[in-house]
């Protein structure tokens, strides 16, 4: 009659759980088909968190939902891609190198459903709305159902005849993932696989690992498990370890039952067996073990899904003496309450199951099933059935004392912290060009054209892209760091360039919620702090007082910075608004030979993961940083000979910084201005000198006809590159 065993709970996970149902089952089944000879050795728990590419590991069985590293099955040399950047504003320009690559990861060796999240070097590459946080070619996933069709690039970089599909393996392609984020080399990838819909029947998780030689119903389910190790037996074991599950063997083969964890019946003393044809037998034998044999602690490591799948512990303790400390690795995904329930329950079992009988009976001990929970008469406990065997003409029932009724551990035991990423989509990107001035000591030598783009919380970027006159699209490199950017709520007034204007404010209203404003006193403005581009125009505010979500009232401005005067009265509701700081700040043009001319016009498009099509900006050029700015204190005063006399005072490119008892640096090649006497709109004379002051006769100006309808003149500084911006006079005739 064949032996029927239910497993020792007290057991290591993969111990000889394996050898023990290989023993159980005889000639029943073919050991070649169930239990493989020994080989490679399966995963452990931290195993399934770490990416590996070793010839011949084992790559698990997935059921339910669980997070894991998989194994990189194929992969290409890194693709490298050079760029410029840098070259303007006096700045020597950089080349920079920056790599992609693509490979492929197996995930089980099971069909799965899909994935949804994964993980790279711990940090999301891929949100729960299926967003990508990073640039990749294409993203392909191989269900891993026997008619898998092979990768075409795979096979396009080994040859068709080559390639294996890889049939009854899941596996993920990435095609040119940018490694820029991950220091130029292939990150550490998890993946949330989704290898079931729901939690999975222990049954059919039993059956699909035997080839349907094991079988079992009303089991109890799991929401994850990874399935591996040197056999069959291994791969089971978490599951009788986890429900607490009997194997047994009978003549219509091997099946599972769970185990009962109450009494339901009682052993009495009628049923032992005295003696067998004439030969007297001990009915009952009784032993246990010392308490130095039952570890003081146990953890459990688990699958956490408040963890976001990671591996958690839990950890329990009993009183009273001891050295030893057991640790045990669960690869099933569970609730921090339940991993401890779990691990407080295996600790009863091990303290109570140091007690163990066998008990020789008649035949109506037969009614007792293997994990039946019963007392035996004049025996103090409860009794698990852990084997039931016919030996010598009697039942020999073999039985574990396990834990009687009593208290339950308190619920509400935690997950642990976990530091999250925030799952936001990376979202559209918003791109802005700004023409800029000069703002540092050098002169620029050609204009400087900066792109800033941004866009919602979980935005991290973009490729640049300058569209030439014929459409060519030519890579100019990537966006910068996330920009605070928006748009003005309300025209802004004209304002004095030479007092604080403490009396208008600028509403705006940020691009997303999480960007912010702040305020900044007066060393810190003089360093530069809390600069934005309004319009056209340069504007520092002192103050910036929150009114909305996403909204500020801007105070404390200070107007018309680095010759940008002539913008003040030009404003108007819903334009741009823009905080300037320099590492967030792309030169686009920079990397390319002759930058962008006077009067161009410039294309910049942008594409980040996130966006579907490519995102456009057009700016005319006007090349602000190589003009000059606009003369200053111009006066004009009778000549006393019919004619007037101009003067004004220069102004430079390079010059912001407030010197005493030094005058401005020229900026330019050599000091010359170009004036222009107009009526109305038309030039009557020309004139340039080199000199910040002219006189305006009698005699030109009875040769321009008197000035009878009003006469102005513009004073410009003619630059090394430019003509500067112009000052203006009315003539007092």
């Amino acid at each position: 009659m064949a032996t029927i065993v239910l497993t020792a709970l007290g057991t290591a996970i993969g111990g000889p759980l394996g050898g023990a149902i290989g023993g159980l089952i005889g000639n029943a089944f073919d050991h070649a088909v169930l239990f493989r000879p020994k080989g490679v050795e399966g995963r452990r728990l931290t195993d399934m968190q770490v990416q590996t590419s070793t010839y011949g590991s084992q790559i698990p069985k997935l059921f339910g939902t669980l997070r894991v590293a998989g194994t990189v099955i194929w992969a290409t040399d890194l693709k490298e891609t050079k760029s410029r950047s840098g070259g303007g504003k006096g700045r020597p320009s950089v080349t920079s190198y920056s790599y992609s690559a693509s490979f492929a990861v197996a995930l089980s060796a099971r069909a799965i459903k899909g994935v949804r999240r994964i993980w790279a070097d711990g940090n999301l590459l891929r949100g729960s709305a299926g967003d990508w946080k990073t640039e990749l070619g294409a993203f392909r996933l191989h269900a891993g159902g026997e008619d898998q069709a092979v990768d075409p690039l795979i096979a396009a970089a080994e040859g068709i005849g080559l390639t294996p599909g890889h049939r009854g393996i899941a596996y993920a392609l990435f095609e040119d993932l940018a490694l820029a984020d991950y220091g130029n080399r292939i990150p550490s990838l998890t993946f949330e696989v989704e290898a079931d819909e729901g939690a999975v029947a222990i049954g059919e998780m039993a059956a699909a690992l035997s080839g349907g030689l094991l079988t079992g119903d009303a089991l109890g389910a799991v929401d994850g498990m990874a399935a591996s190790g040197a056999d069959v037996g291994e791969a089971l074991a978490p599951l009788a370890e986890a429900h607490d599950l009997a194997f047994v063997a009978g003549e219509d083969g091997l099946r599972w039952r769970a185990a009962a964890s109450a009494a339901g019946g009682a052993v009495g003393s009628d049923m032992l067996c005295r003696s067998v044809n004439g030969r007297v037998l001990d009915a009952v034998e009784q032993s246990g073990g010392g308490a130095d044999a039952v570890p003081v602690a146990l953890s459990l490591r688990y699958f956490d899904a408040a963890r976001d799948y990671q591996a958690g512990v839990q950890r329990v303790n009993r009183p009273g003496s001891g050295r030893t400390e057991q640790g045990m690795d669960l690869p099933v995904l569970l609730s921090g309450d339940a991993a401890r329930r779990m691990a407080a329950r295996k600790m009863g079992m091990l303290w109570t199951g140091r007690s163990v009988m066998s008990l020789r009976c008649g035949w109506d001990a037969l009614r007792h099933e293997p994990g039946d929970v019963a007392t035996v008469e004049h025996v103090p406990g409860l009794w698990r059935i852990e084997e039931r065997e016919w030996e010598a003409m009697a039942v020999r029932l073999r039985l574990r004392r396990v834990p009687g009724a009593g208290g339950a551990i308190p619920a509400g035991a935690s997950s642990g912290a976990i530091v999250r990423e925030a799952d936001i989509p990376h979202g559209a990107t918003t791109l802005m060009l700004a023409d800029l001035p000069s703002m540092g000591d050098m002169a620029a030598s050609a204009p400087v054209i900066v792109a800033a783009a941004s866009g919602v919380e979980g935005w991290r970027g973009a490729a640049l892209f300058s569209i030439g006159t014929t459409g060519e699209a030519t890579p100019a490199g990537r966006t910068a760091l996330r920009a605070v950017m928006g748009h003005a709520d309300a025209a802004l007034p004209s304002g004095s360039v030479a007092l604080v204007d403490h009396i208008h404010a600028l509403p705006v209203t940020l691009l997303a919620p999480d960007m912010t404003l702040g305020g900044a006193d007066g060393a810190a403005l003089a360093e530069g702090r809390n600069l934005c581009l309004v319009g056209r125009e340069l504007i520092q505010f002192a103050r910036a007082v929150r009114t909305d979500e996403a909204s500020f009232r801007l105070e404390g401005l200070r107007r018309g910075l680095f010759g940008t005067e002539w913008a003040i009265a030009s404003h108007v509701a819903g334009e741009d608004f823009l905080l300037l700081e320099d590492d967030r700040l792309a030169e686009p043009l920079s990397g390319q030979r002759g930058g962008a001319d006077v009067g161009s016009k410039v294309r910049i498009a942008a594409i980040g993961v996130g966006d579907g099509e490519a995102v456009e900006a057009a700016l005319k050029v006007s090349g602000e940083a190589i003009m000059a700015p606009a003369p200053v204190h111009v006066t004009v005063a009778a000549d006393g000979a019919g004619g007037w006399t101009m003067e004004w005072t220069r102004r430079s490119r390079t010059g912001w910084r407030w010197l005493n008892g030094a005058d401005v640096p020229l900026g330019e090649d050599r000091e010359a201005y170009e004036l222009r006497v107009l009526e109305g709109s038309e030039v009557l004379r020309r004139v340039v000198t080199g000199q910040p002051g002219w006189t305006y006769d009698a005699a030109m100006l009875a040769a321009d006809g008197g000035g009878t309808g009003g006469l102005a003149v513009e004073i410009r500084q003619v630059g090394s590159h430019a003509l500067g911006r112009p000052a203006r006079i009315l003539l007092p005739l």
